[in-house]
């Protein structure tokens, strides 16, 4: 477990993390300065248009509005595009399919152009990407 003096200052929040934040049991798995990344932001609009569901629609249009109001998100820049493109081979050459994990490796780009460590609920969609320092957090459906 990280104390509280152990916790990293700065960092970046994932999609998936964003949409659990509500739920993260310890706090102290978090960075004390969370941020997002422009393709978190990205990502989390596109899924009111992705549903046909009012209710569902609702829930994630929630999601977006909340994200907007609470996070400044870092933006992708040219730093971040040449990393994405060292991400991308990365990925490819270790079998991975980069179009299934695009959100995830341009927002690995931009931690790595800011030189940020991703705290994440799904470690594994940033295996491969070297150069990148991950935190894991404890996923609340997890039973561990």
């Amino acid at each position: 477990m990280t104390s509280k003096a152990d916790r990293p200052i700065n960092g970046i929040l994932d999609t998936n993390t964003v949409i659990l934040l509500p739920r993260i049991a310890d706090p102290a798995n978090l960075p004390s300065r969370p941020t997002i990344t422009a393709i978190t932001l990205a990502e989390l609009s596109v899924g009111p248009h992705v549903t046909t569901d009012d209710l569902e629609r609702a829930r994630r249009q929630v999601h977006v509005q909340q994200a907007e109001s609470d996070f400044d998100p870092l933006p992708f820049d040219a730093d971040a595009a040449r990393h994405f493109g060292t991400i991308a081979s990365e990925l490819r050459q270790a079998g991975r399919k980069t179009k299934a994990r695009a959100y995830d490796a341009l927002i690995a780009a931009t931690a790595l152009a800011n030189d940020l460590p991703i705290h994440t609920v799904n470690p594994d969609d940033f295996e491969k990407i070297s150069g990148l320092q991950v935190v894991p957090i404890p996923h609340p459906d997890s039973q561990d």
